[in-house]
């Protein structure tokens, strides 16, 4: 599992907070590094490095003194600009991503032996009259082949404590992967990195680490009510369909958004023939991660709990016919049953398959393929470093065309970002705001 994120581009997130509690920037960045420090005693694999062994074609982290001495970069910068104008770098109807992507820190992982953390933070140039409400924006760049989206949170939740309480216990994170009872994960892993990585120890070609010039990004805040309103609408929808999958029960927040931002993604994409025939017989994909802690049972020296670091996520490849998913009166329900059909599979059998995951992967339509990545559960605007919990968080890294990253928000809220063609933003845009009732752009 961590073998299959050896070639994508570092998890990039920002933290915007903002307001007179924010300390002076030479305290706070004090305050910041002597934590992460801590933090990292704890994390020990964050402050090593992916490396390659050529001998037998593993890529591995080098948690060695000579790997580990060296440190995290930690960067301190300045933005032109006032905290207003950064903040606007991700809102509107287009976000400015190459200079969103600036207020985090490069990690260069392109050739191993590479970092797997880098941290930046960055105050604006111009600050208001006076001394004015003091900025900041803390950015963390991690690789996953190291940790997913579970593990990313487990770091920041301990590294945000121990700066608010530098006496604060720690819960020791797990990273034996002996837990997991997979007996041919080394011959599956050397499969994988064959097969994502054949250059090694160059991990991802310069092409891969660039943003393609017709994609675009927005991010949309969707209220617990327009959430509700959904899965009232998936119910609705199931109750109706004569002779097709009756929802047993009603659809959870994960199910509910990602059959939204599904179909409204497929209806943005539809050609106009394919709209007169009313019908389109082309499969779809949505390729869904699976967290599996919890799930599986029989490793040594126990089952894989939440304590787990690392990756611990199966894709789930879901399925659904694009006239299906089109169809204003059942669209919904098709995509809920889909995608609650398949992660029930994956987690009856968390494993099953999974030296083929590749190939299912590669055997589905890029111009068809939607991938979702990080979760509602993760509660980003939580991370509270002792001045306040942010005011905003983004997702910065684009790792497909065709991409949406959830966040857990405010008051039951989910944060939705959507990385799209620029020719389908729109049509994506307005199918959303209509089917949710009042979602908003944010």
């Amino acid at each position: 599992m961590d073998a299959l994120f050896v070639d994508r581009v570092p998890m990039q997130r920002l933290f915007f907070y903002e307001g007179p509690s924010v300390p002076p920037f030479p305290s706070l960045v004090r305050s910041l590094k002597s934590s992460l420090a801590a933090a990292l005693a704890v994390f020990t694999p964050l402050a090593g490095k992916l490396s390659h062994r050529a001998s037998t074609g593993d890529v591995f982290v080098d948690c060695s003194p000579a790997a580990v001495s060296p440190g995290v970069r930690f960067v301190e910068a300045e933005y032109a600009g006032s905290i207003d104008d950064m903040r606007r770098l991700a809102i509107g109807d287009e976000h400015n991503t190459e200079a969103l992507a600036l207020l985090g820190p490069e990690l260069n992982a392109a050739r191993l032996p590479a970092p797997v953390l880098a941290v930046q933070v960055t105050r604006p140039a111009v600050v208001g009259v006076g001394d004015g409400p003091r900025a900041v924006v803390v950015g963390v760049s991690i690789h996953h082949a190291v940790a997913d989206g579970h593990s990313i949170w487990q770091f920041m939740s301990a590294w945000s404590a121990v700066s608010r309480d530098p006496a604060a216990n720690l819960v020791q994170p797990a990273f034996d992967r002996a837990a997991i009872p997979y007996p041919k994960a080394d011959e599956v892993a050397r499969k994988f990195l064959r097969t994502i990585a054949p250059a090694l120890p160059v991990a991802r070609s310069p092409s891969l680490s660039h943003t393609p010039p017709d994609l675009r990004r927005r991010t949309f805040l969707l209220r617990a009510g327009d959430i509700e309103s959904v899965k009232r609408g998936i119910m609705a929808q199931s109750e109706a369909i004569v002779g097709g999958k009756q929802m047993d029960t009603r659809s959870s927040t994960y199910v509910a958004v990602s059959s939204l931002v599904w179909t409204s993604i497929v209806r943005a994409k539809a050609k106009p023939a394919d709209v007169a025939a009313g019908g389109d017989d082309d499969a779809c994909y949505l390729l869904v991660p699976a967290d599996l802690r919890r799930r599986l049972v029989g490793g040594a020296p126990a089952a894989v709990d939440e304590r787990y670091f690392g990756n611990c996520v199966a894709p789930c490849f879901v399925m659904a016919a694009a006239g299906d998913l089109r169809d204003e009166r059942a669209g919904l329900a098709r995509a809920a049953a889909a995608i609650d059909d398949a992660v029930r599979a994956r987690l009856e059998d968390p494993l099953g398959g999974a030296e083929r995951w590749l190939e299912r992967f590669f055997a589905a339509s890029r111009e068809r393929l939607t991938h979702m990545g990080s979760s509602n559960r993760f509660m980003a605007y939580e991370v509270d470093f002792g001045w306040g919990t942010p005011s905003r968080v983004e997702l910065v890294s684009l790792f497909a065309r065709e991409l949406v990253l959830l966040l857990g928000a405010k008051d039951g809220g989910v944060q939705v970002t959507v990385a799209l063609d620029h020719a389908h933003m729109e049509g994506f845009a307005a199918n959303l705001l209509r089917v949710s009732g009042q979602g908003n752009k944010v």
